[in-house]
């Protein structure tokens, strides 16, 4: 019995799964959601999974937003310290796993069906080598699958944090923007949750338009999005595409450095709300924007990934593969 954790900044889901006869698919057993921000660190909600759900538990691993350095998180997106050898003993474990959340993603990657993702670019017939993964939600996670000629390896990365690099006068002025507001500018202030309300709040103060509102609490995002896919926000409307566009371009950036020859994966939680307006152009168009290497980038699968318990499920299987 496996205990696998997706742990991001707004939810942690935890599930138990078994594997088929001779370590073949994952079989979930039961799974349960909680509010991250309600519990002061992960060994609370493990320990609560475990009053809700008693099971000897055999193997552990767990998908965290954020860095992992010798088997410890310091988390990007919580107040919280999360480490490997904890959670072991909670679990009465020799050891548990622990990695970045978008690398859990990654090994999730090889438990999905087709009818799991979306195509955006079948690129060049039998596409192989390396593949990258690049998933928008609270935060902007990347992450690299290294072809070793025999399977993809999955390793972590912290790409998202790299420096924004603006694309045309629209964006050079949401780059002051932004600069004014914080020490510096990360490509995760753009591309994320986050990110869309920074754009959207900023096309809004540059033309006077009234701004999207929502109760007092509660995240903009959503009904920002809700509002642009509506048509009832020009504003917002306007917003999405320059997130979309953006988040296309770094995706390219990404495939580049990564040289995904075998595939660049879209995850995350906003690509699949936002499915329509991604599948209209304004992604691929900048994913494709690079100059002389677009024939390279023309002949890589590009797919996004419609399954968000992705990374759960690949928590689960490097858990599995664990000696």
């Amino acid at each position: 019995m496996i205990l696998a954790g997706d742990v991001g900044g707004t939810k942690t889901r935890l599930a138990l799964f078994d594997t088929e006869q001779g370590g073949g698919r994952l079989r979930a057993r039961n799974e349960r959601t909680y509010p991250s921000r309600e519990h002061r660190n992960l060994e609370a909600i493990v320990a609560r999974f475990q009053r809700d759900v008693p099971a000897p538990i055999e193997r552990a691993a767990f998908g965290v937003a954020g860095p992992v350095r010798d088997g410890v998180c310091v988390t990007t997106n919580l107040p919280w310290v999360v480490e490997a050898a904890s959670l072991a003993r909670l679990l009465r474990l020799s050891g548990s796993g622990l990695l970045n959340d978008l690398e859990a993603t990654a090994w999730g990657l090889a438990e999905l069906r087709e009818e799991d993702t979306v195509t955006l670019q079948a690129g060049a017939a039998g596409a192989a080598g390396n593949s990258a993964i690049i998933a928008a939600g609270t935060g902007l996670g990347e992450a690299g699958l290294f072809w070793n000629g025999r399977r993809h390896v999955p390793f972590a990365t912290e790409g998202g944090h790299a420096d924004f690099a603006p694309r045309s006068t629209i964006e050079d002025e949401l780059l002051r923007h932004l600069r004014a507001r914080y020490d510096r500018v990360s490509w995760e202030r753009v591309v994320s949750g986050p990110g869309l309300v920074e754009i959207h709040d900023f096309l809004s103060g540059r033309d006077g338009t009234k701004t999207v509102e929502v109760d007092s609490g509660e995240d903009r995002g959503p009904e920002i999005t809700r509002a642009a896919l509506a048509g009832t926000s020009r504003v917002a409307s306007e917003a999405l595409d320059l997130f979309v566009s953006a988040y296309g371009a770094e995706a390219g950036n990404l495939a580049l450095k990564m040289m995904a020859t075998g595939g660049l994966f879209v995850g995350g939680g906003i690509a699949p709300r936002i499915i329509d307006r991604i599948l209209a152009g304004g992604f691929m168009g900048a994913f494709l924007d690079k100059g002389r290497m677009r024939p390279l980038l023309q002949a890589m699968p590009v797919r996004v990934v419609l399954n968000d318990r992705t990374a759960l499920l690949g928590a689960a299987r490097q858990a599995a593969e664990m000696p």
